[in-house]
């Protein structure tokens, strides 16, 4: 492994210490183990998507909303590792396109920012994604489900960052799309799987949730 992997490892350690939102240190472990698998099943450059993915939060908007615009975040790790301008104007501009941003949401526009943005999205769904909504919604205060509130039909960037319904709406309203959504064949196939564990997790809430099971 080169060492600027191991620093960019340590560096996501330190930058996410102590997050509880679903946004930790472990998404972003996740996530980059999930871009290796797809970039050497796809074709990918390999060390531009682990790069990327580890980085992809660091200047995240609802993280860390001072350093989004610039990327200074990541854009000053990767200087500091004496990364080329060109690779850093590369790795900046896929973790710039990965972010979901309901009918905002932008398809990448090269391989690497498909794999990175599809490790991210899957991430998102199966049975670590049902945990990561829940903690969620529990850091920011949201209720686990209000049958009289229902999901929202029409998502942007705009009110997709300010929605603050309840959380069971948010496999409406964007995780059980994410399927549908994944750029490369190799995250369509494992999407697959995540998808039908979250409806059956689903259908077993509501069946809880009316006490019939």
């Amino acid at each position: 492994m080169p060492d600027i992997i191991d620093h960019a490892l340590a560096f996501a350690r330190e930058t996410f210490a102590g997050d509880a939102s679903g946004h930790d240190y472990w998404h972003t472990f996740r996530v980059w183990k999930l871009a290796r698998r797809l970039a050497e099943a796809e074709g990918a450059d390999i060390l531009i998507c682990e790069l990327a993915a580890l980085l992809h939060d660091v200047d995240d908007a609802k993280l860390s909303p001072e350093t989004y615009a610039g990327k200074l975040r990541a854009r000053s790790f990767l200087e500091s590792e004496s990364v080329d301008e060109a690779a850093i104007a590369r790795i900046l501009h896929i973790i710039g396109q990965v972010s979901y941003k309901g009918s905002d949401s932008e398809t990448p526009d090269s391989l690497e920012g498909m794999c990175v943005q599809d490790a991210d999205r899957l991430d998102a769904i199966g049975a670590i994604g049902i945990a990561r909504t829940f903690a969620f919604g529990g850091s920011r205060g949201r209720t686990l489900w209000d049958p009289e509130e229902k999901p929202r039909t029409e998502i942007n960037a705009r009110n997709y960052q300010t929605g603050g319904g309840c959380t069971v709406n948010h496999f409406y309203e964007k995780l059980l799309l994410l399927r549908d959504l994944m750029n490369t064949k190799t995250a369509r196939e494992i999407a697959e799987a995540r998808h039908r564990y979250m409806v059956t997790y689903l259908d077993e809430f509501f069946a809880e949730w009316q006490g019939v099971r």
